[in-house]
C-alpha cells in the first residue's frame, strides 16, 4: 500500500513538472504483471534471413533493405502510457508546490543580481519575471494571450475557442501580455523596494498555482472534450485546494499579514477569470488555465507592492 501511494505521488509529481515547466521528465517504464520491464522481443526471422543465412560473402538482402548490411535496426520502443484523470488530478494538486520551486528560482535570481552585481530593483525584478517565463517555456504566458483573444472576441464559445487555438496572437492578446508583464514587473519592483521582493516573487508564483489548482476543482466543466483542460478539469475535491490554500496563508503570514491579504486578491482574481471562462467559454481550458496562473501571480504582486 505504501509503495502504491508513494508511486503515484511520484508520478504526479512527474506529471505536474512536465506540465507546468520546461523540464520533460521521463515518464514510468511500463512494466509486465511481476512489476518488472517487460523484456526485449526475440527477433523475428524474415523471409530474408531465411533464404539468405547470415549474410557472408555473396548473400544477404538486397541493398535498401532494413535487414542489409548498414541498415539501421527498427526501434522497439515503447510508449509511455498517456496520463489518466487520476495522475492529472495529482499534478495539479502538486502544482503549487511546483509553483514555489519556480518561485524560489526566481528569486535566488533577484536576490543574486541584487546582492551580488548590484543590478538594481527594476534590472533584478526583469530579470526573476523573465526566469519564470524561461522555466514555464512561456505557456503560461502564451494562454493568457490566447485567453485574451478568445474572451475580447465576444464570440459565442464556439468561435471563441476556434479563436484561442490559432497559433496567431491577436491585437488584444497582445495588449493583455504586454501590459500584465509590466504590472508583474513593476509590482516585483516595487515590493523589492519595501524590503519584500524575494519573499514576494516566490509568494506570487505560489499564488499563481494554487488558483490554477482551485481552477482544477469539481463542478468545473471543460470546454472542449480534448485537451488539457478536459483532462484536468473537475479533477480535484475542493478540500485539496483549500488544505493548500490554508497551509500557503499561514506559512505566509509569518513575513507580514500583507502576504495573507496578497495571496487573498491573487486567488480571487483567478477565480474571477476561471467563472468567466465557464460562463462564456462553457468550461476551462488549457489555455485558461495558464492565464489565471499570470493573472492570480500578477494580482499578488500589486497588493504586495502596496505599503
Amino acid at each position: 500500500m505504501e509503495q502504491a501511494w508513494f508511486r503515484r505521488g511520484a508520478d504526479g509529481l512527474r506529471l505536474a513538472v512536465t506540465l507546468l515547466t520546461a523540464i520533460p521528465l521521463p515518464g514510468p517504464r511500463p512494466k509486465d504483471g511481476n512489476g518488472r520491464p517487460p523484456a526485449a522481443p526475440p527477433a523475428a526471422t524474415s523471409r530474408f534471413s531465411r533464404d539468405y543465412g547470415s549474410g557472408s560473402a555473396g548473400q544477404g538482402p538486397p541493398a535498401g533493405h532494413p535487414e542489409a548490411p548498414g541498415a539501421r535496426p527498427p526501434t522497439t520502443a515503447t510508449a509511455p502510457p498517456a496520463p489518466t484523470r487520476q495522475s492529472a488530478g495529482d499534478a495539479m494538486a502538486l502544482a503549487p508546490a511546483v509553483g514555489l520551486a519556480l518561485g524560489a528560482a526566481a528569486a535566488l535570481v533577484l536576490y543574486v543580481f541584487q546582492r551580488y552585481w548590484h543590478a538594481g530593483p527594476l534590472l533584478g525584478s526583469v530579470l526573476a519575471v523573465i526566469t519564470l517565463a524561461a522555466l514555464t517555456r512561456g505557456l503560461h504566458l502564451d494562454g493568457l494571450a490566447d485567453t485574451a483573444d478568445g474572451l475580447g472576441s465576444r464570440r459565442p464559445a464556439a468561435g471563441a475557442l476556434e479563436i484561442m487555438r490559432r497559433s496567431d496572437i491577436g491585437p488584444f492578446g497582445v495588449a493583455v501580455l504586454c501590459l500584465t508583464l509590466l504590472l508583474q514587473v513593476t509590482a516585483l519592483t516595487q515590493a523589492d523596494a519595501l524590503g519584500r521582493g524575494v519573499t514576494s516573487v516566490a509568494a506570487a508564483a505560489l499564488c499563481g498555482r494554487l488558483a490554477m489548482a482551485w481552477a482544477c476543482g469539481r463542478g468545473i466543466p471543460p470546454a472542449r472534450p480534448d485537451g488539457l483542460g478536459a483532462l484536468v478539469a473537475g479533477s480535484l475535491h475542493p478540500a485539496g485546494p483549500a488544505v493548500l490554500s490554508a497551509l500557503a496563508v499561514a506559512g505566509s503570514s509569518a513575513y507580514g499579514l500583507i502576504f495573507p491579504v496578497a495571496m487573498a486578491a491573487g486567488l480571487a482574481a483567478g477565480l474571477l477569470l476561471c467563472w468567466l471562462a465557464v460562463r462564456r467559454l462553457g468550461g476551462i481550458t488549457g489555455d485558461v488555465l495558464g492565464a489565471i496562473c499570470e493573472v492570480s501571480t500578477a494580482a499578488c504582486l500589486l497588493v504586495l507592492a502596496l505599503s
